[in-house]
This record gives C-alpha cells, structure tokens and sequence, in this order.
C-alpha cells in the first residue's frame, strides 16, 4: 500500500492510495452537507446531489451513464452531514473516463429547468420511502432527539421545502460552493499518482467559490414518541452524544459500540435477545462528524416489551464501565479486524480518506490501529459514564 497527497494551487486536494487489484475507484466530495444549511435550506445539498446528474454543458443525462457503463464502470453519489461525494469504479486502464466524467458532472452540472420539478417529485418519493421503513424513519428521527433544528432535521429535508426549490437557488448554490478549494479527490487503485495530478490539473475549473459556514449546532436530549397504523412492531432508537470525529475520542467510541452492540457476540445481542427473547433484532450505531458525534441503540420489539428492552439497553450501556481488560483486548481486535474488511473495496477505502480529510487529515487513517490499542479501560469508563439519552419510539396505533 503506498499513500500520497497533494492540494493543487487552485485549492483541490488530491489523495490517492496504490493497489495492485486492476479496479480503481475516482471519487470527488465537496465540503458542504446537510449540516451546512439552514432549516429553510434543508435538503438543498441532496437536491444539488441529484441535480448533477442531469446533463452538463457537453454531456446529456444519457451520455454522463453511457461514458461511464460502457467501459464496465459504476456511477453514483451521497451526501451526508459534512460532505457530498460522487464516485465512479471502474477498470484501472479507464481512469481518463471516470476523471472526465465525475469532473464534469461535478463542476459544470447545468441544472436544466424542466428537471428540476420532476427531480423534485423523485426526492419527495425518496421522503416517503424513508418515512415508510419503520427502521430507517427511527434511525433518521433520532437526530430530532438530539439535536435543535436544523441540524436535526432530515437530510433530504421536507416534501414542502423540496418542491419550494427552484432552479436559480439550486444553481446559485451549486456554482458558490463546489470550487476546487472546498473539494477533495480521492483515487483508490492501480494506477500513476502524477498522471490524477496531471488530469486534476487540466479538468478542474477555475472557480473561487465561498467556503460554506456551518450553523451553529445545538445538543439535546429529548423523548419523542410516535404511533402510527399500519405497523405491528414497535421500532426505537436511544442516542447518547458522543466523541467527535475530529477528537481521539472517537477511537474509544468505535470500542465501546463494538463490545456493546456489533454483531451476535456484543453484549446488548447477548442479553436482550439470546437472553430473553425480546427482539429479533438490536444493535449500535455510530454516525461520527467534524462537529458532531452520537451512538445509538436501535431495537424492534412488541409494543408491551419496549420499556423492559429500553431498561436492559440502559442497564447494558452503564455496565461498560465494568468490563475486563480481557474484554477490551478482545474487542481491539475484533475493530481492527472490521476495518480491514470494510475497506478491502476501493469505494469503501475512498470514502474513508475522503471522511478521514475532512475530519483532520487523511493520512490519520493509516494510524488506526495504533490509535486503537491506545484505549483505555478509564476512557470506556468516561463514555459508559453518560447518563443523558434521547429516545425515538415508533410503535402500533
């Protein structure tokens, strides 16, 4: 594995990480996420996202998939809190076309007027399917437990506020936001670090653009229950606020979420449904930011168990403080060993810099496991300490 950066003179960073395996992955992100916007804006960054896909001033909508297909590649995008990403994978020997491609759709996306209602209904679809999965609405419904708006808002914002967009906001947005100082790409493959240099260099745009400010974010720890019909299990979420990405700490949150609720050996799979038999699925999950950091616990389960299941997860939560060193040795490796899976795909490892970026410096990714092994049975203690949580309940009207 051989990593190199470099940040160009009109402000783009390059990473890029060699690999023997003939598939590259190009992937190109900028610095601006739904964390970015105001409760009026909610949703704009995720608008933007599908918006570039929608032809370019050399490129039709038809073109930008056909470039990339023909070749055997893949195409697609995210946004996320802090950061908005498009990416390509495809054979190495086609990286011209992928850099062609995501460069493109990336700067000069040209937002066509008669795009951007129909686009518009696709998301307030994408809404309602989110609304609709009882697992994914309390995963995203958490966040208003946590947090004030409009942080805590939904990334993908309302059906009112998405239909409110029009094509001169979005554009206006797109053009200030994505230049090359608030973008990074990364390049994961088999492939000539000076030859992305050379192809970033002729492909980006000369833009200066607006660093985008982030408003500021407000902690809470609120309860909030839902009834619904229709449904017959009763899903929640209970979040605790947590290190951020951006502070060692997150180390220490990847551990304790771990032992407490990843995969059938953790202690929450242990005791609520190999134990007594109260779910048929419960586990953690993290989402970690620059700015930001929570765990939660998510369970489904009869309406008539959920306080008895939010007591043991409670319960199992503040016991971390009791575990062995033997405990904490075991679930280093089983981490360590996650990562290592998790990143075998050039998507995956990408993504990871990209984040890695964005939260300090990318090259911190390669001192994971040092940093790991460095966590301490007093730092889990701190964190099994929290006694604040929100709560999210979905259950049957």
């Amino acid at each position: 594995m051989k990593f190199m950066k470099k940040v160009l003179d009109n402000g783009l960073t390059v990473l890029f990480e060699k690999r023997d395996v003939p598939v590259t992955t190009v992937m190109l992100g900028v610095r601006y996420g739904s964390a970015y916007e105001s409760s009026d804006e909610k949703g704009m960054a995720h608008f933007i996202e599908h918006m570039c896909f929608k032809g370019t001033e050399k490129r039709t909508v038809k073109q930008i998939a056909e470039n990339v297909e023909k070749v055997g590649g893949d195409l697609n995008a995210f946004t996320s809190e802090e950061f908005t990403v498009y990416h390509v994978k495809l054979p190495s020997a086609h990286l011209n076309v992928a850099m062609d491609v995501i460069f493109d759709i990336f700067f000069n996306a040209s937002f066509p007027e008669s795009d951007v209602k129909k686009e518009a209904n696709v998301i307030c679809e994408e809404i309602k399917m989110n609304r609709d999965n009882p697992i994914a609405c309390v995963i995203n419904e958490i966040k208003r437990s946590l947090y004030e708006e409009p942080f805590g808002d939904f990334i993908t914002g309302t059906q009112e506020g998405v239909r409110g967009m029009n094509r001169e906001m979005l554009f206006k947005k797109h053009r200030e936001v994505y230049a090359p100082k608030n973008s990074i790409l990364c390049v994961v493959g088999n492939n000539d670090f000076d030859e992305i240099v050379s192809l970033a260099e002729s492909m980006s745009v000369e833009r200066e653009g607006n660093v985008p400010k982030m408003p500021k974010i407000v902690k809470r720890n609120e309860k909030i229950l839902e009834k619904r019909d229709g449904i017959e299990q009763t899903n929640l979420a209970i979040g605790f606020h947590f290190p951020y990405a951006s502070d060692d700490g997150h180390y220490v949150a990847e551990v304790f979420s771990t032992i407490l609720g990843r995969g059938m050996s953790s202690k929450l799979f242990g005791e609520v449904r190999q134990k007594r038999g109260l779910v048929y699925g419960v586990k953690t999950y993290l989402d970690l930011g620059k700015d930001y950091g929570y765990m939660i616990i998510w369970a489904g389960t009869d309406s008539e168990k959920e306080k008895e299941v939010i007591d043991i997860c409670l319960r199992e939560f503040r016991k971390m403080g009791d575990i062995s060193e033997e405990e904490l040795d075991v679930a280093k490796i089983q981490v360590i060993g996650n990562r290592e899976v998790e990143s075998e795909g050039s998507g995956e490892r990408a993504a990871d810099l990209i984040f890695a970026e964005i939260s300090g410096k990318a090259e911190n990714y390669y001192d994971f496991e040092r940093k790991i092994n460095k966590v301490s049975l007093d730092d889990i203690k701190k964190l099994a300490s929290e006694s604040e949580y929100a709560l999210f309940s979905l259950s049957p009207q």
